[in-house]
């Protein structure tokens, strides 16, 4: 009787142990696995603040994608390469309002699966983050007030004395030191800061990319775009748009297929709509 209570015991215990352990290998994957094998969806992190490759909007309407606990919602063509992608993966597109500051260490924490926010996959970012092929490319310019003597510049070095600043902690702040002379003001947070900052006097010009210009040109009147026959120097990675990418993420030969995918015509044909659709307040 004492010799079967004991194999009975040892017998218990077996499947006890076994089953423990069946029960950590079947929690464990779902406890660690990153964000992008999760839970089918594809969270992108944005500014909402950029346009026109994203900004914010109160509805829906062109497409627009409802921003993560929030009542807003997201347009642009970062947001209509983002739903791109997500359809191409299979994932839900879950749009993450983000600051730029934010963006690298929300991917790197696993707060968001990508960034597709406009940005450029610069050496010094790909230190810290991967990138994707590129999804644009396009090309520096100031934008500056109609009527004020640097509308007709052709060249860098006529913003000799101007007052010129760019957004924090991006490139574009950076190619300011090129003008001899200039007069370089504190970097700001965002481009709608820029916008009333050069509305206001504060500042003669902003440096950007042409689609922003484009964009900011269209939605205020009092804006002029200046392109530069003699422009700034940049490298092509500078001046390239790319998806950001945790490294090593498994989701980067799946996007470049995707991206692969969507012809010039086809992005143009995005870029021209989002400046076109961009809301009047930005």
């Amino acid at each position: 009787m004492k010799m079967k209570t004991s194999v009975a015991a040892l017998m218990i215990s077996v499947l006890l142990v076994l089953a423990g352990c069946g029960g950590g290998a079947s929690e464990s994957p779902a406890a660690t696995a990153p964000a992008e094998e999760g839970n089918g969806t594809f969270k992108v992190g944005l500014e909402a603040a950029y346009a026109p490759f994203n900004w914010t909007q109160s509805d829906d309407s062109n497409g627009a994608v409802q921003i993560e606990g929030s009542a807003e919602y997201a347009g642009g063509y970062d947001v209509e390469i983002a739903k791109k992608i997500a359809e191409g993966l299979g994932k839900e597109l879950v749009i993450v309002k983000t600051e730029w500051d934010g963006l690298v260490p929300a991917l790197v924490s696993g707060k968001i699966d990508a960034i597709i926010a406009g940005m450029s996959p610069t050496a010094e970012r790909k230190e810290t983050i991967d990138f994707t092929d590129n999804y644009y490319k396009s090309h520096l310019v100031m934008v500056v007030k109609k009527g004020s003597p640097f509308e007709t510049a052709k060249s860098i070095q006529d913003f000799k004395g101007a007052k010129v600043t760019a957004q924090l902690n991006t490139f574009h702040y950076s190619v300011i030191d090129q003008i001899e002379g200039v007069n370089k003001q504190p970097a700001m947070d965002n481009f709608a800061a820029m916008r009333v900052a050069l509305e206001s006097g504060v500042i003669d010009g902003y440096v950007s990319e042409r689609p922003e210009a484009v964009s900011a040109s269209a939605a205020n009147d009092n804006f002029a775009m200046v392109e530069f026959e003699e422009g700034f120097a940049t490298s092509e990675d500078d001046t390239a748009i790319a998806v950001g990418l945790k490294k090593g993420s498994e989701l980067a030969t799946r996007i470049n297929e995707i991206l692969a995918g969507i012809s010039e015509e086809e992005r143009t044909r995005l870029m021209d709509a989002a400046i076109q659709n961009q809301p009047a307040a930005e």
